[in-house]
C-alpha cells in the first residue's frame, strides 16, 4: 500500500494487519496512519544546507563592528539593516529559516569563544541572528492565526532538521566520513535556542505560545533523541494538535506531556524523600530491613530515570535545569552508599555498613532543598541561585588553588614540625575570620617569613576574596533581576523540552522502569518491531491503568471542559471564580476592592460614565498643546515647519505639533480636496467629452513648448503631469501683451507654491490643468505693476514690456481658436 505526502513524495505504508491496533476503538482516526517515514518526509525538500550558508554570508557582510542588542534594535539600524534582512528571508516562505539562523548563532558563539580574532564582532553577529529569528517567527505568527497558525509555529520550533539536509552528495560523504554517528542527527529549533541560551528568542510571544501549548499537551509530537534505553519507534507521532475527546481513553502518550511529567516527577521525588527520611530515622547498619530495601530499589529506579533524561537531550540541556546539580549530587552519594552497602554485605563487616549509612546521611542537604526548587521554580531568588553558585564554586576553586601554594610554603618552612592537617586548619580559620591562632603559630615556622606569609594570606584570603565574591554575586544577581522575565521563560522552555520524551522507559514510573529495562530490552532483539510495540503498549496501559484513567478524566472534565460548558460559563453574568477557599469566602479586610470589579456596571451607569467623554478628550489634548511658561526653558530652534507658518506665534505653531491637531488639519484638507473635486466634476459637465480631450492635448503641448522656449533653467520638459499628486495649476496668456504665466489654483498644502513645489511638470501639477471658465484674466506683470505674489504666480515668458491701459484685458481662449493660437505661438 502506497501513499503520498504533501510534497508529492511516494511512500510505502505498512499493510492493514500491521496497522491494526491492539485494542479496539469506538472510532477511527486518520492520525494513526502517519508513521515516522511520513513525518520525516514533510520537510525533506527544504534547502537547509543552502540556507545556512546563505544566512552566514549575509550576516558576515552586514556586521563589521560591535553592536549590542539595544543598538541593533535602534530605529535607524532596524530600518537600514534588520528589516531588509527579515524581509528577504521571510519572503522565502521556508519554515527552516529559524533553524538556520539559530545554527548560525551557535557557530558565531563558538567562534567568539575559540577565536581571538574579532571577538566582539562574532557576538554581534550571533545577536543579529537571534534578533532576525525572533522577527521572522513573529511574522509567521502575525500572518497565521488560529489553530493552523499554532500548528505552523509548532513545525517551525519542534520539527527536526539536520544541517546537511539537501547538501551536495560530496559534502554529505565527507561529513559522514568525518563523523558517522552525529552528522545526520535532527535537532529542533527550540533545542538549539536552549543550547545557545537565546533568551530573547525564547521569551518572545510566539515562542512562548508554542511552549505553553507543548507544556499543556495541546501539541503532540515525538522528539528526536540521542540515545534510547528502550527504543520503540515503530509509530512516530507527527506534530499535531490534540483533542482529548477524539483520542483513546487509555492514551499512553499522555504520560509524555510535560505538565503531566512535572507532576509525576514531583510525586516520585516526594516518595523518594519520604523513604529516605524513614530509613534514616530507623537506620540500622546490622540489618538490611524491608524499608531500606524499598528505598534502595526506588532510588535506583529514580536514578535510572535521571540517567535516561541525560541520554535523551544531552548533558548540556540537562544541566540547564535549576535542580540538576542536586540530582547529580544525590546520584553520586547513592552510588557510594550502594557500593559500601554491597561490600559490607559481601564481606559481612560492620564497618562498611556503617560507612554506607554515614555517606547516605550526607544526602539530606541535597534532598531537602530540592523540593523547594520544584515548588518555587519561578522565583527570582531560586533562578539566580544557580548562576550565583556557579560563580561561587569557580572563585572558590581559584582560591583553593592559591591556598595550596601557601600551604606548601609553610610546610617546607616548618621542616615537618607541624602536620599538614593542623596548618590547613589554622589557615582555614584565618580564611573565614574565626581565629587568629595561625598568626600566633607563624613564628614557629620562621621568625620573619612565617608571619609575612600568614598576614599576606589573611589579606588575600579574607579581605580580597570576600570583596571579590560579594561583587561577583551582586553583579550576577543584578543581571538576572534586570532580565527576570526572560530568565523565567527560558527555564520554562528548558522544563518543557525535558518533559517531552521519546524513550519508552519514561512510560514506566520508578521502580517499574527497572523491570522494563531488564525485561523489554532483551525482548527487543527477539520479537519484531510490531510485536515489540504491541507488548510495550499493553505493558504501559496495564502498569499505569489508574494513572491513565485519572489523566483522561482530568483532561476531559477539568483541564479542557466541553464547548457547551464554556458557553454556559460565558453566558453567566458573573464569571465563576477559582474554587479556592480564601477566594470564595474572601476572608480579608480589603475584599470590596476586588468585588467592585466583579459586577459589570448597568447601562444607566454606563450612560453617566460616557457623558464627559468629549470633555476628557479635550483636556487630554490640552496637556500636549499647553505652552511652557517657564523662562528658564530655552526657546526651540527653527525647523522646516517654520517656513510653512511665517509670522505665526509660538503658541499657534505649537498647536500644529500635536498628533491630534495634525490629524484635524489633515481631515480639513481632505474635505477641501473633496469639495474641489466636486466643483471640477461640475465644470467638466459644461464641456463635451471632445472638447475636454482637446483641452488636455493642447495644455500638455503648450507646457512642453513653454519649457522649451523659456529662459528659466529650472523649467524642464514636463512629463505626464497627472502622475504627480501635487498642486493644481492653470495656464494663461494675455491677448494684448502676449505674456504667459502659470497660476496655482489649489495648493497641495497651506503656504505651498512655486518656491516650494519645484518646477513645472516635475512635481507641480496635481493633474492635467483644466480649462478655466472665467472670461477675463489680467496679466500679473502689467496689470498689477509687478506686485504679484511670486509664490502663487510665475511668469513664464513675456513678449512685450508695454504697460497696457485699464481696457486691456486677458480673455480665455475659446476652443475654436486653439489651432490659430498654436500656430501663432510657433
Amino acid at each position: 500500500m502506497s501513499g503520498r505526502t504533501r510534497n508529492g513524495t511516494r511512500i510505502q505504508l505498512p499493510a492493514q494487519a500491521e496497522r491494526r491496533p491492539l485494542l479496539g476503538r469506538h472510532r477511527t482516526t486518520d492520525t494513526d496512519l502517519l508513521y515516522s517515514c511520513t513525518a520525516n518526509s514533510l520537510h525533506s525538500h527544504l534547502p537547509v544546507y543552502t540556507n545556512i550558508h546563505r544566512i552566514r554570508r549575509d550576516i558576515i557582510s552586514i556586521v563589521e563592528d560591535y553592536l549590542s542588542l539595544e543598538q541593533l534594535r535602534d530605529v535607524r539600524i532596524n530600518i537600514a539593516v534588520v528589516r531588509p534582512l527579515v524581509d528577504k528571508l521571510y519572503e522565502l516562505d521556508d519554515i527552516s529559516i529559524v533553524y538556520c539562523l539559530l545554527v548560525n548563532r551557535a557557530q558565531f558563539l563558538y567562534e567568539q569563544s575559540h577565536l581571538n580574532n574579532r571577538h566582539n564582532v562574532n557576538f554581534s553577529r550571533a545577536t543579529l541572528a537571534e534578533l532576525v529569528a525572533t522577527r521572522i517567527l513573529r511574522r509567521f505568527s502575525e500572518d497565521n492565526e488560529g489553530a493552523d497558525g499554532l500548528l505552523l509555529l509548532s513545525n517551525i520550533l519542534v520539527a527536526g532538521f539536520e544541517p546537511f539536509q539537501n547538501a551536495p552528495e560530496e559534502v554529505r560523504q565527507e561529513a559522514q566520513a568525518a563523523s558517522d554517528t552525529t552528522y545526520n542527527r535532527t535537532l529542533p529549533s527550540l533545542e538549539i535556542a536552549i543550547l545557545t541560551e537565546s533568551k530573547y528568542f525564547l521569551s518572545s510571544t510566539p515562542c512562548q505560545k508554542v511552549v505553553d501549548a507543548i507544556y499543556e499537551g495541546r501539541i503532540m509530537y515525538t522528539p528526536s533523541s540521542y540515545i534510547d534505553i528502550i527504543p520503540d519507534h515503530y509509530k512516530h507521532k507527527p506534530i499535531s494538535l490534540y483533542n482529548p475527546r477524539e483520542g483513546p481513553m487509555l492514551n499512553q502518550y499522555r504520560l509524555m506531556v510535560p505538565r503531566t511529567r512535572n507532576i509525576l516527577d514531583v510525586l516520585s521525588f516526594l516518595i523518594l524523600l519520604s523513604l529516605y527520611l524513614l530509613v534514616m530515622a530507623e537506620r540500622s547498619p546490622e540489618h538490611f530491613g524491608y524499608l531500606e530495601a524499598c528505598f534502595a530499589i526506588y532510588a535506583f529506579g529514580w536514578s535510572l530515570d535521571q540517567f535516561a533524561t541525560i541520554l535523551e537531550h544531552g548533558w548540556h540541556v540537562y544541566t540547564q535545569n535549576l535542580w540538576s546539580f542536586l540530582d547529580v549530587t544525590f546520584i553520586g552519594i547513592y552510588a557510594v552508599y550502594a557500593v559500601l552497602r554491597i561490600d559490607g554485605a559481601w564481606v559481612d563487616d560492620l564497618v562498611p555498613k556503617q560507612q554506607a549509612l554515614d555517606v547516605l546521611a550526607m544526602a539530606a542537604p541535597v534532598l531537602v532543598p530540592r523540593l523547594a526548587f520544584n515548588l518555587l521554580s519561578d522565583n527570582i531568588v531560586v533562578l539566580s541561585l544557580r548562576s550565583m553558585m556557579a560563580d561561587f564554586f569557580l572563585l572558590t576553586l581559584l582560591s583553593a588553588w592559591c591556598f595550596g601554594g601557601f600551604l606548601l610554603s609553610l610546610l617546607w618552612l616548618g621542616e615537618g614540625k607541624h602536620p599538614p592537617v593542623d596548618i590547613s586548619k589554622w589557615m582555614l580559620w584565618i580564611w573565614f575570620g574565626l581565629d587568629g591562632s595561625g598568626i600566633e603559630k607563624s613564628v614557629h615556622f620562621h621568625w620573619l617569613l612565617g608571619p609575612v606569609l600568614m598576614v599576606a594570606f589573611a589579606f588575600l584570603g579574607n579581605t580580597l576574596f570576600l570583596t571579590i565574591l560579594v561583587s561577583m554575586l551582586s553583579n550576577t544577581f543584578s543581571k538576572i533581576v534586570a532580565n527576570a522575565t526572560a530568565e523565567i521563560q527560558f527555564r520554562r522552555a528548558v522544563l518543557t523540552l525535558e518533559g517531552v520524551k521519546s524513550d519508552a522507559v519514561f512510560s514506566y514510573q520508578p521502580p517499574f522502569n527497572i523491570l522494563a529495562v531488564f525485561l523489554l530490552l532483551p525482548l527487543k532483539f527477539i520479537v519484531s518491531p510490531r510485536w515489540f510495540h504491541k507488548i510495550h503498549v499493553a505493558s504501559v496501559r496495564t502498569v499505569n491503568l489508574p494513572l491513565l484513567l485519572i489523566i483522561a478524566i482530568a483532561e476531559r472534565r477539568v483541564l479542557w471542559p466541553a464547548e457547551t460548558s464554556k458557553k454556559e460559563a460565558a453566558n453567566q453574568l458573573i464569571p465563576r471564580l477559582k474554587q479556592w477557599f480564601w477566594v470564595n469566602w474572601r476572608i480579608t479586610a480589603h475584599r470590596d476592592i476586588r468585588a467592585v470589579f466583579d459586577l459589570p456596571p448597568p447601562e444607566s451607569v454606563e450612560d453617566d460614565i460616557a457623558v464627559d467623554d468629549e470633555l476628557t478628550h479635550h483636556l487630554i489634548r490640552r496637556q500636549f498643546t499647553r505652552q511652557q511658561t517657564s523662562d528658564s526653558i530655552p526657546q526651540k530652534g527653527l525647523n522646516r515647519r517654520d517656513s510653512m507658518f511665517p509670522g505665526v506665534t509660538p503658541r499657534l505653531r505649537g498647536s500644529f505639533t500635536g498628533s491630534e491637531d495634525m490629524h484635524d488639519v489633515n481631515s480639513r484638507l481632505e474635505s477641501v480636496e473633496a469639495a474641489t473635486a466636486r466643483i471640477e466634476s461640475m465644470l467638466a459637465q459644461l464641456l463635451t467629452r471632445e472638447h475636454s480631450h482637446q483641452i488636455e492635448l493642447y495644455l500638455r503641448t503648450e507646457l512642453t513648448k513653454l519649457a522649451a522656449t523659456t529662459d528659466d533653467p529650472t523649467i524642464d520638459t514636463p512629463p505626464n503631469i497627472s502622475e504627480y499628486p501635487m498642486c493644481e495649476v492653470s495656464l494663461h496668456q494675455n491677448t494684448h501683451c502676449k505674456c504667459r504665466w502659470g497660476e496655482i489654483a489649489i495648493p497641495c498644502a497651506p503656504g505651498m507654491g512655486f518656491s516650494t513645489c519645484g518646477q513645472i511638470g516635475s512635481g507641480l501639477a496635481r493633474r492635467t490643468p483644466t480649462w478655466q471658465s472665467s472670461a477675463y484674466q489680467l496679466c500679473p506683470e502689467h496689470g498689477w505693476q509687478g506686485l504679484y505674489d511670486r509664490n502663487q504666480v510665475r511668469m513664464i515668458n513675456a513678449k512685450s514690456r508695454m504697460v497696457p491701459d485699464a481696457r486691456l484685458e486677458a480673455r480665455s481662449v475659446h476652443p475654436t481658436e486653439w489651432p490659430e493660437m498654436a500656430s501663432a505661438l510657433e
